[in-house]
């Protein structure tokens, strides 16, 4: 189901209910309604809890052991291999990771630091022999379709890079990564391809790309955690068990990658 502009502003909006500082955010606001209400012991019992329930919340989320464990559950499903064995494939798939707006500040566009890292690693596929193909697929991810084209810029990057112009492809109507999968479907309909994205990302991007067909070979693209999921003793240190704000963003992946999985179920896209 291709989204309106409404549809898809609901469906950016729905996520930021997912991320676990608008959790904090949301207990911390029921908490603080309560206390500005005429004082009742029943009022305060249940502020006294909100409260807990915040601090609570906001600890697990800021915990960099807990995050590495949760996204490094993501990120071992495709573990880094040395050399896929079938080579060459039809196409390298790269998926792009956001885009920064030009501004009174910035004077350009420019690529987020996920988009430039799978940009990166694709164009070097590329010039390793992987593939005869490029293709980069991001489109305008603004509500009202006024933004940026992300792959006209990962296509930029990647001529910098040394990948020939003529053998990149660009979707640029993509704005999720369902719609990655089925805008390069009508690219290269049912193809072998190498598939490049952050690796907490490919779990749920290789499933909707075989499920249109693909013959997929996943490649990560960068890693938030450092080792595999169980491996505490080598993550255990001080800093490791103070909060930090790096961990809120791992958590947010994490959570918005499992969460997007479900998603895509329920509407049958998986």
């Amino acid at each position: 189901m291709e989204l309106t502009p409404f549809l898809f502003g609901l469906y950016k909006t729905a996520k930021y209910v997912l991320y676990p500082l608008s959790w904090v955010v949301i207990l911390l606001t029921m908490t603080t309604w309560l206390l500005l209400l005429p004082s009742t012991p029943s009022r305060l019992r249940w502020a006294r809890i909100g409260s807990c329930a915040c601090l609570f919340t906001l600890l697990l989320i800021s915990s960099p052991l807990l995050s590495s464990q949760f996204i490094g559950m993501l990120e071992a499903v495709y573990p880094a291999t040395p050399e896929p064995a079938q080579r060459p494939f039809d196409a390298i798939v790269v998926l792009g990771g956001g885009i920064l707006d030009r501004g009174t500040l910035r004077p350009s566009v420019d690529l987020t630091s996920l988009s430039r890292e799978r940009t990166t690693c694709g164009a070097d596929l590329y010039l390793r022999g992987y593939a005869s193909k490029l293709v980069v697929t991001g489109g305008d991810a603004s509500v009202f379709g006024s933004g940026p084209i992300e792959a006209v810029e990962m296509k930029r990057w990647a001529n910098r890079l040394g990948v020939p112009d003529d053998v990149i492809l660009i979707d640029n109507t993509a704005r999720n990564t369902y719609e990655n999968a089925t805008a390069t479907h009508r690219l290269l309909q049912d193809a072998s391809i190498v598939l490049v994205s952050s690796a907490s990302h490919l779990p749920r991007a290789a499933a909707l790309f075989k499920k249109q067909g693909f013959r997929v070979t996943p490649v990560p693209c960068g890693y938030f955690s450092r080792n595999r999921p169980g491996d505490v003793a080598e993550d255990l240190t001080l800093f490791q068990l103070l909060p930090a704000d790096s961990a809120i963003s791992h958590t947010r992946e994490a959570v918005v990658e499992t969460m997007g999985a479900f998603f895509h179920r329920l509407m049958g896209q998986l």
